[in-house]
């Protein structure tokens, strides 16, 4: 099976499809997707430009066209829309609200915190993404030698940073790393990794607390982020909310998850954790341990499982 990933070069919008497609098996190719303006401002209801119309040298859009196409982002709509109809065997899915309706693809996902419904619209709590129980099991299996001499309870902190409706103040940070030392007075061993918007202060304050007890361990960015064995070792999660993948990718593990929010926020990111509250999945932090084991939430398999069911019943 030949796949595309459409996307305008997200790393939100290309993990979900990736994760996707990766399910699917076949050869995937990556195609980036972005529009220049104006024709980027007409997106999601507008053509594509003349210059990434078929014939143009740098046109995504060119034969051989893949079996199935998986797409995300405002920008991708009028490629998946091209797509369909210069291809109409090729199998289109479209992940989040389009925004253009539920005819913009063959099959929709989107969260249960969206209003888009229809035939052909899947919801889950939870976005699709590339943690699968495999990669966890053998991460738990082979482990990482920096992280042997954590002791349990182990705590995986995933830090996040600034995004489109979250940033974090000093108050914030201040209080974020009371939490933790909070954790740590409990009895807690922390296995902390951030991300690239994590911002510098934060880090910082990260490093100060890790430097002032010993058992526990920060990423400090050389050699591979040891994120997958984190997650696949760890008793509970502490994660910043201003990452639905990051919760999401958090919640196929089982693990509580502990959130902490930053300043900001958006509705539906409220609606997000509270649908995981209410299973069972997030609870605030608080400076202690909270929550038990819950079944692992992932969508990916039932997504690839649909799309297969789908294209063999054409």
């Amino acid at each position: 099976m030949l796949i595309w990933v459409l996307t305008d070069g997200k790393a939100g919008d290309e993990v979900q499809c990736l994760g996707v497609a990766e399910e699917l098996g076949g050869q995937i190719e990556l195609r980036h997707v972005a529009a220049r303006a104006p024709w980027s401002w007409l997106a999601p209801w507008g053509p594509v430009s003349p210059s990434d119309r078929p014939g143009h040298p740098e046109s995504p859009i060119r034969a051989p066209f893949p079996d199935c196409a998986i797409a995300s982002g405002r920008q991708a709509v009028p490629f998946l829309r091209l797509l369909k109809k210069l291809s109409p065997k090729t199998y289109t899915v479209f992940l989040k609200d389009p925004k253009t309706g539920a005819d913009t693809a063959d099959l929709i996902w989107v969260p249960e915190h969206d209003s888009l419904r229809g035939e052909n619209v899947m919801t889950s709590i939870t976005p699709p993404h590339r943690l699968t129980a495999a990669k966890l099991q053998a991460a738990r299996r082979s482990g990482d030698p920096r992280l042997d001499k954590i002791k349990s309870p182990r705590v995986a902190v995933l830090v996040g940073g600034k995004s489109q409706h979250h940033h974090f103040t000093a108050t914030d940070i201040s209080l974020f790393i009371e939490k933790l030392q909070q954790l740590i007075t409990s009895g807690a061993h922390l296995m902390i990794t951030a991300s690239r918007r994590t911002p510098s202060s934060l880090i910082s304050a990260l490093e100060q607390l890790v430097k002032s007890k010993s058992g526990h361990f920060l990423w400090d960015g050389t050699g591979d982020n040891p994120y997958l064995p984190m997650l696949a070792t760890a008793d509970y999660i502490v994660a910043t909310t201003d990452s639905f993948n990051m919760i999401g990718e958090a919640t196929a593990t089982g693990k509580p998850i502990l959130a902490f929010e930053p300043s900001g926020g958006h509705p539906k990111l409220s609606r997000f954790i509270a649908h995981l509250v209410d299973y069972g999945a997030v609870h605030p932090l608080t400076g202690h341990l909270e929550g038990r084991p819950y079944n692992p939430l992932d969508v990916t398999q039932l997504i690839a499982c649909r799309i297969k069911e789908r294209m063999a019943d054409r």
